[in-house]
Parts: C-alpha cells; sequence; structure tokens
C-alpha cells in the first residue's frame, strides 16, 4: 500500500522512518483524526475483516470503525512503512474483575527494534506507544501506565487520578492474523450481549482531552474537566458527527435495537 493517502487522511507530513519518534507521532495523528465508533452496527452494515474494506472506510469514505477496524488499518499503514508490526489477541477487563474472552479486542505490538505496545483502537486509552517494559510505570496526560506478566499473559493498567490502578485488558504475545478476530467481530456487532449493540458511539481524541457522541449525549473532557449535553434528537445528533467528526451519513437510517437492556462490558 502506497501510504500517502492514508498519512493525508490522518494530517500527517512528517518524516516516513521507522523510528520510535516517528511512530509516536502517527499514533498521536491517529487517534486526533479518527475516530472510535461503532455508527455501521446501528446502520445494519456488515463489518468485515478484509484490509481493502478497512483502508477504503478510513482512508476514502474518512470514517472511523472499532478496535479490529482501527488497529488492523493502522497495522497496515505502519507495515507500509517498513515497522514491523503484530497483532494482539486481548481480553477486556469487566467491572466485576473478569476479563472478556480471546480476540475480545486487537492490540499491537511494534518493534523498532525496541518494543512498544500500540493501540488506536481502545477509545479512552493512552496517546503515545507505550514501552513493553515489565514493571516500569509510564506517565500521559496525568496518568500512569504499567504492563506486567502473569504466566503466559501481560497486563496492562492505568493509575487513575486518585491513585488506584484500574486494569483494561491482558493479553499475549502470540502472533495473530486478521482473520482471527473474524468471529468475535461478528458477535460484537449482532449479540444482544456486546456492548456495541447496545448504543451509539462516536469518540476521537483531542490534545486537551476527548470528543464523545454517546446516543443523544454529547460529552467534552478538557484538563480533566467533563461536560455533558443533551442533543435535541437526530438532526443535531447528525450536525455533531459532522461537526466534530467530519462524518456525514447523508440519507442513511439508524435502527434501533429491539432487545433488553445488557450488563455486559466492553471489547472490540
Amino acid at each position: 500500500m502506497d501510504p500517502s493517502l492514508y498519512l493525508c487522511r490522518i494530517g500527517y507530513s512528517g518524516p516516513r522512518d521507522p523510528t520510535p519518534e516517528v511512530l509516536r507521532r502517527i499514533h498521536r495523528a491517529h487517534l486526533f483524526t479518527v475516530p472510535f465508533e461503532n455508527l455501521d452496527i446501528h446502520l445494519k452494515r456488515p463489518i468485515v475483516l478484509d484490509e481493502e474494506r478497512i483502508l477504503d472506510k478510513i482512508v476514502r469514505q474518512h470514517r472511523g470503525g472499532f478496535c479490529y477496524e482501527l488497529n488492523g488499518g493502522f497495522a497496515v499503514l505502519l507495515r507500509s512503512l517498513n515497522f514491523h508490526v503484530t497483532q494482539l489477541s486481548a481480553g477486556v477487563a469487566r467491572a466485576d474483575g473478569s476479563f472478556g474472552p480471546d480476540f475480545d479486542h486487537m492490540t499491537l505490538l511494534v518493534e523498532t527494534p525496541e518494543p512498544w505496545l500500540c493501540d488506536v483502537g481502545f477509545g479512552d486509552c493512552f496517546l503515545e506507544p507505550l514501552p513493553l517494559v515489565p514493571d516500569v510505570e509510564f506517565h500521559q496526560q496525568g496518568f500512569g501506565y504499567r504492563s506486567f506478566q502473569i504466566g503466559s499473559h501481560w497486563l496492562l493498567q492505568r493509575r487513575e487520578q486518585n491513585g488506584e490502578w484500574k486494569s483494561l485488558y491482558k493479553f499475549t504475545l502470540i502472533p495473530r492474523q486478521l482473520s482471527d478476530y473474524v468471529p468475535m467481530c461478528h458477535y460484537q456487532q449482532t449479540s444482544p450481549e456486546s456492548h456495541f449493540t447496545r448504543q451509539r458511539i462516536c469518540s476521537r481524541a483531542t490534545p486537551e482531552g476527548r470528543l464523545t457522541l454517546s446516543d443523544l449525549r454529547f460529552i467534552v473532557t478538557q484538563s480533566g474537566r467533563r461536560t455533558e449535553t443533551e442533543l435535541s434528537g437526530e438532526e443535531e445528533y447528525r450536525m455533531a458527527l459532522k461537526e466534530h467528526f467530519a462524518i456525514d451519513l447523508g440519507d442513511a437510517e439508524f435502527v434501533a435495537p429491539k432487545f433488553a437492556e445488557s450488563k455486559t462490558g466492553r471489547g472490540g
């Protein structure tokens, strides 16, 4: 793949050498421009894990996606720039302390040759690649991050502003192919137990915090302060999609879910 169109999509025009600094800059640029979103699920458009379809959606349609799409597309971009990238399977932490199943989430290992954990598909998380060094705390935007090994797994945690550590996900370093995520991708977009079938999400990072549309709530987090605005309806929702995420869905109509409230955690 010629990376030029993808780099233009994320507003990056700097050097392209496979170095830690270029990785850091591209990672940030991706998070600032390509939203984490699940809108196709609520438009009843199947999400297919095919590299060409993912690139078309992100680059040509100026859309976002969830983890399999965002990290899958980012992996293609990085490989085209001669980075060594491995797709990893992760299980997302639940509120009760358990974790989701294998392939609940895709994250990336990038070697420069130093190992880095990269993730542009987990929503509100680290902005810059994290060195994959066990038991060392790294600081970003007022949070601490650490990873350590438990048996064959690594556990990623974030130190919240109250000082407590919160588990984000666990993963192994076993290399995975995009096709390995297909069954869980199908589950995430079709099951009434999936977080993604419960509500529409569209969110992206900003240098100061984050912008999020959660159904008809518009949430702005800036310098640690959070404000919420209830939108008046679908017209204002679509206006917010255009203004803050550059997404124009045209005449496409959302289909409301028909199942009861779920208590499961997020994934993907």
